[in-house]
């Protein structure tokens, strides 16, 4: 990851993905405290507002430390976030990272996040130069499982084989894109 460039803002035809900030603290407890939304994430629900506030610092210390990249989703027009994705877990020699997503329920199936995630991917592979992107999520999540077969990531039981089933979910499943597949009519 570059490690001078400012926080890259992205934009699509009809998103902003920019960096968060204090004033999505409303925003971010709605999605991070939504049944839905955290269905299939391992992770606590936020149960306040100071929850959310204190996840946006803690999100905004990995970035200005360079160890992720976490855009809020927002429509062009409108600053209001509506979901979030992310880069994060960059291997030490930053050719490979993690992609995480979410987004309200009321916004999903509209294909904005199809829209951001393809946006954060080429950016990935064109700007930050990683070979390697991994989506991991569980079998039982299939919208997760269309967006990433949809933009040609394909699941690898190579890397599901080296799981600790023992501290990780018998469901979790790993998605891999490579820059190469994807240069290549992505097959």
């Amino acid at each position: 990851m570059d490690k001078s460039s400012p926080f890259p803002q992205l934009t699509t035809n009809r998103l902003a993905l920019r960096q968060l900030s204090l004033k999505d603290e409303e925003q971010i407890y709605l999605l991070r405290s939504n049944d839905a939304v955290n269905k299939y994430l391992d992770r606590p629900k936020a149960r306040s507002i100071e929850d959310a506030r204190e996840f946006i610092k803690r999100i905004n210390f990995g970035v200005d430390n360079k160890q992720s990249m976490f855009w809020a989703v927002c429509f062009a027009d409108d600053s209001k976030l509506i979901g979030t994705i992310c880069l994060w877990n960059f291997s030490d020699d930053n050719t490979k990272a993690e992609i995480g997503y979410e987004l309200l329920p009321q916004y999903q199936g509209k294909g904005i996040m199809q829209e951001a995630f393809s946006k954060v991917v080429e950016f990935a592979f064109a700007d930050l130069h990683l070979n390697t992107i991994e989506a991991w999520t569980v079998q039982q999540n299939k919208s997760s499982i269309g967006i990433l077969e949809r933009n040609h990531f394909k699941r690898d039981s190579e890397l599901e084989n080296k799981i600790d089933r023992k501290t990780e979910s018998p469901d979790l499943i790993i998605y891999v894109l490579s820059k190469n597949s994807s240069l290549h009519g992505r097959t």
